[in-house]
């Protein structure tokens, strides 16, 4: 089965026999796991089935996917800010400063989908990906904290961080198991989630008001939650893919994809999270 991570789906990751191996079936031969990266083969470790530490001088490190994702949602944040600042939200600018959002969002979608569909990671489509989708929040963040409700960007921000670290902590505690059925439960419910709310953006647009009010009131809580657990489920999976590319020696560059995939994932977590603490402020 192939990643569920669309930015690490071209590398043969794969899960086999019920765990999170890593590879395709072809890679796996008599106790031993072929490097996908170099020619030679890594021998696994008897006591734990791990594969052994790489040889490859140029290994991805997690350093590595540190600092570049730190790049990645730097740039997001700074262009967030002064869309923030630049772009004004009163009543007179509001459609142009949305029309402007709008526009970023439709590019960074583009973007996103030229480097999933790509071999190698492209830093600047990454860059460029991050830069464009943070001209889009901050416009989306500034009008809802001016004309919706004050703070709750802030609020939002937080609850990122904290279902952030709340992952981070259950993975590395052993709390959560990334295998094959939690990756296709995952794909399953986060592929009928979308459906549903396009399906509620098309009411909405061509039906006028909140669509099937998946997004307001009780439904809008409830599926805002949802969609905070699909990204926090999403986390788990980006992790594990880190933690395979790094114990098999998995080529520096793509430490780009792992930001790729972590900023994607953010901004999901980030935007119901909004949407949550919208709601909970009464003003929706």
């Amino acid at each position: 089965m192939r990643s569920s991570n669309p930015v690490f789906s071209r590398r043969g990751f794969s899960r086999d026999n019920g765990g999170y191996a890593g590879f395709d079936a072809q890679h796996q031969q008599a106790g031993t796991a072929t490097n996908p990266y170099a020619t030679n083969p890594y021998a696994t470790d008897p006591a734990t089935g791990m594969p052994q530490a790489p040889v490859r001088a140029n290994a991805m490190t997690m350093d590595d996917v540190v600092s570049r994702t730190g790049m990645t949602l730097g740039t997001l944040i700074v262009t967030a800010t002064l869309s923030w600042i630049l772009l004004p939200v009163d009543p007179a600018n509001l459609g142009k400063s949305y029309g402007i959002g709008i526009g970023a969002a439709l590019v960074a979608f583009v973007l996103a989908m030229v480097q999933s569909f790509k071999r190698k990671p492209v830093p600047a489509l990454i860059l460029g990906y991050a830069a464009l989708e943070g001209v889009f929040l901050g416009v989306i963040s500034a009008a809802t904290s001016t004309y919706m409700s004050p703070g709750v960007v802030i609020q939002a921000v937080m609850g990122t961080m904290c279902v952030f670290a709340a992952v981070l902590l259950a993975y590395k505690m052993g709390w959560i198991r990334v295998n094959r059925r939690f990756a296709g439960f995952v794909m399953a419910a986060a592929l009928g989630f979308i459906l549903l709310m396009v399906a509620n953006s098309l009411f909405a647009l061509f039906g006028g008001g909140d669509g099937l009010g998946f997004r307001s009131g009780g439904l809008g809580l409830l599926f805002g939650a949802i969609g905070v657990i699909l990204g926090a489920c999403f986390l788990a999976l980006d992790f594990k893919q880190v933690e395979d590319g790094l114990a098999y020696g998995a080529p520096r560059e793509e430490a780009w994809l792992a930001a790729f995939g972590l900023t994607l994932t953010l901004v999901w977590i980030y935007l119901e999270m909004l949407r949550i603490f919208q709601i909970l402020s009464g003003d929706d």
